[in-house]
């Protein structure tokens, strides 16, 4: 008789009915909850291709790092969209929201060295000072760029070393672009002797310029007189040429115009200074 009971009471009408409403309010909250998800990762889809998007359509920004500021957009969605759904089920999200809150801020101080680098990346892709392939000095660093990331710049040197920067490096100091002017000049010293002719030592500068195949006529060469010290006039020379070929006049040019000059039988002395220092 126990049995039959505790049947007549589990089939009990109102017993089913709170269990059928019940079942239902569960139902619903699933249903909506499901409806915020999907609703929500749409949303967040688009959202990320959007901004996506828009480092593709302009030439001039970063896509690296737009497709970074998507997956950004995309999770802070999502986030959103969880924090819904567990609200449908009753769960407090205030406490919820208040811990990715305070995780968030004990992240922060725990990787300030990392975001101040997040920082400086997105602020060299976004003003692009330099660009893969240019000859930077940076960081205390001088190479051809191979490589701009969220946090770090990649160059690789003359002696084909490879060197990794802190973009907060980088931007913290001076940036030289040597390869943003397609046309760069070429400076110079050389001394020439007061008994010497300056104004024939300039002509062989001038001469020795015009022989060069990478040094162009125009603008012309600037070959003169900048200072005058005890022993000899100090003559600047500033030759023009493509950033492509600058290290290779850089290095050829000075040797072939002292070789110039004391083949003409004019000195180049050393400055007072060093003599004494030898």
């Amino acid at each position: 008789m126990d049995g039959v009971s505790e049947v007549t009471k589990f089939l009990n009408p109102e017993r089913l009915d709170e269990w059928m409403s019940t079942g239902l309010a569960m139902g619903m909250k699933v249903l909506i909850a499901l409806v915020i998800f999907i609703i929500g990762s749409w949303i967040a889809k688009r959202v990320a291709n959007f901004v996506r998007g828009m480092g593709k359509k302009n030439p001039q920004l970063d896509e690296t790092l737009f497709n970074f500021l998507g997956s950004i957009a995309r999770w802070l969605i999502m986030a959103f969209v969880f924090i819904a759904v567990l609200g449908q089920f009753g769960i407090e999200t205030t406490s919820i929201v208040a811990m990715l809150g305070a995780a968030g801020v004990a992240v922060g101080l725990a990787l300030q060295g990392s975001l101040s680098n997040l920082a400086a990346g997105v602020m060299l892709m976004v003003f692009r000072p330099y660009k893969v392939g240019d000859f930077v000095d940076g960081g205390g660093h001088f190479g051809n760029v191979e490589d701009i990331n969220i946090f770090t710049t990649v160059m690789q040197t003359f002696d084909n070393q490879q060197i990794i920067i802190p973009n907060s490096k980088i931007w913290g100091d001076n940036i030289i672009n040597h390869s943003h002017h397609p046309v760069r000049g070429v400076e110079m010293r050389f001394n020439v002797a007061y008994d010497d002719d300056i104004e024939k030592a300039k002509s062989i500068i001038h001469d020795v310029l015009s022989r060069h195949e990478h040094i162009k006529r125009d603008p012309a060469p600037f070959v003169e007189v900048e200072t005058l010290s005890e022993r000899s006039a100090e003559l600047v020379v500033r030759p023009f040429t493509d950033g492509a070929h600058y290290f290779d006049v850089r290095y050829t040019v000075p040797e072939a115009i002292l070789k110039a000059l004391g083949a003409a039988g004019m000195t180049t002395p050393y400055p007072v200074t060093r003599m004494l220092q030898k």
